[in-house]
């Protein structure tokens, strides 16, 4: 890939940087910079498509020979886990959302409390910045977040221009 998001509209620059801030304050526990970044995302137009993406496309190189439900679990509580220490009001319900949702087998009609979306972008980049028990999956892939975030948007862009 030759190309970044930098090139992209304002809009999907925006969620990109946010992004990345948010997840660079999850792995420092910097709670007020975590918090100006996620309520950008939590602001911007589409930020829980270009993340849910990201999550997937993660999951997916992590996993390639596919997810189970002891596989869901783990990344689940190794989440939660290692954002309670410094996030107590994480919520394992609204990361198990983001993992759901971002493997296409979540119906917020199903969910008697689907999660609004500012607390998604409040998940989000705690799953993304420590997705496997005992490892970083964004330090255990040979691709850096921005890399990720630019395959995410061009799969967006692809599935887009197909529909």
């Amino acid at each position: 890939m030759t190309t970044t998001w930098r090139h992209l509209p304002a809009p999907a620059r925006e969620i990109a940087v946010a992004a990345t801030e948010a997840v660079d304050a999850a792995r420092a526990r910097d709670r007020e910079t975590y918090d100006e970044a996620v309520d950008r995302l939590a602001g911007a137009d589409r930020s829980g498509l270009v993340l849910g993406a990201v999550v997937r496309l993660l999951l997916e190189e992590t996993h390639p020979d596919g997810l189970d439900g002891d596989d869901i679990r783990q990344v689940l509580e190794a989440c939660v886990r290692g954002a309670a220490s410094w996030q107590p009001d994480v919520d394992p319900h609204v990361v198990l959302v983001l993992l759901a949702g971002a493997l296409g087998v979540y119906d917020p009609d199903d969910d008697a409390t689907p999660p609004d979306p500012a607390a998604l972008a409040r998940h989000a980049p705690l799953l993304l910045a420590d997705l496997l028990p005992g490892t970083d999956l964004l330090a255990g892939t040979d691709r850096p977040l921005d890399r990720w975030l630019t395959a995410a948007f061009a799969e967006i862009r692809r599935t887009e221009l197909h529909d």
